[in-house]
């Protein structure tokens, strides 16, 4: 039985990483019906619905859910043990799909990619910036890259990457004009250029005074969903803005952006890749992960 369902299973993940029938097919090379045909083939043979339609969407219930968060790593298995035998390699092969922060990315991935590429000609990354907290397995991805702080605790979480800590800038014209914040606190008579998430929250500033853990933030005077473009508003003389120290480097060291209250901004952890726990790493996985630990 469980042989006969393996196109029926593939198709079943297509239609849910997708959310459409429409697109199943045409990623597969079939009739929508023909799709839709086969899922309610399977969902009859398993005895459950897995799918549910409505006339604008489809989307899987949930244990819909719970089937693909174990089928999708086992068909990403099979088709990287495919494309070895084709290509006749005995090395890591096959898509790698990678959700991560822009952050990340740039911090982390980018540094070590061609290295990554060079010994890995085989691994086709498929690279998701997305700056949410998302749930890899339920969203059909390998792997995630994030703060390891932010990390959910039921997940297998490897650091990658050294630890981080803030750095607050502002060009020198800025600081001319303005003053230079020597405290936390004086940062509220100053322009902020502040990060506001997709969800809509402002990125906190976090300090450490006396010991202790401080929040502070300066005046708004704009707010950008993207790290570098608060960089670029701070380079332009816009305001004060914050960014991971690794970002800001070649500005700090070319003197174009000056770095305030270093005495206030302690260090914390950096990124991590997660995955399941319970998920057996793919020949690919295993290796990005080599590649990227700390």
């Amino acid at each position: 039985m469980v042989r006969s369902l393996l196109s029926p299973l593939s198709l079943f993940a297509t239609v849910a990483r997708l959310r459409s029938f429409r697109a199943a097919g045409r990623e597969s090379g079939l009739s929508p019906s023909a799709v839709s045909h086969a899922v309610a083939s399977l969902e009859t043979a398993l005895g459950v619905r897995l799918l549910q339609r409505t006339t604008r969407s489809v989307s899987p219930t949930p244990e819909g859910e719970a089937l693909l968060e174990r089928l999708a790593p086992a068909l990403a298995e099979i088709s990287e043990a495919v494309l070895a035998a084709g290509a006749g390699i005995g090395e890591p092969a096959g898509t790698l799909k990678v959700n991560l922060s822009r952050s990340a990315f740039e911090i982390v991935v980018l540094p070590k990619l061609a290295a990554f590429r060079a010994g890995y000609p085989h691994v086709v990354l498929d690279l998701i910036l997305d700056d949410g907290l998302v749930d890899v397995a339920s969203q059909g991805f390998d792997a995630g890259i994030r703060l390891r702080e932010s990390i959910e605790q039921d997940m297998i979480c490897v650091p990658a990457g050294p630890p981080l800590s803030l750095a607050i800038v502002a060009s020198p014209d800025y600081l001319a004009a303005n003053g230079t914040p020597l405290t936390p606190g004086e940062l509220a008579g100053h322009a902020g250029i502040v990060r506001r998430f997709d969800t809509g929250e402002i990125y906190r500033w976090e300090f450490a005074a006396a010991g202790r853990p401080v929040v502070a933030l300066p005046k708004p005077a704009m707010a950008v969903n993207d790290t570098k473009a608060g960089v670029d508003a701070a380079l332009a003389g816009l305001g004060i803005a914050v960014a991971m120290l690794p970002q800001v480097a070649t500005q700090l060291e070319e003197g174009r952006l000056v770095r305030l209250l270093t005495d206030h901004s302690p260090e914390f952890a950096g990124f991590g890749i997660y995955y399941p726990s319970r998920r057996q790493l793919r020949p690919a996985l295993r290796a990005f992960v080599d590649h990227y630990r700390s």
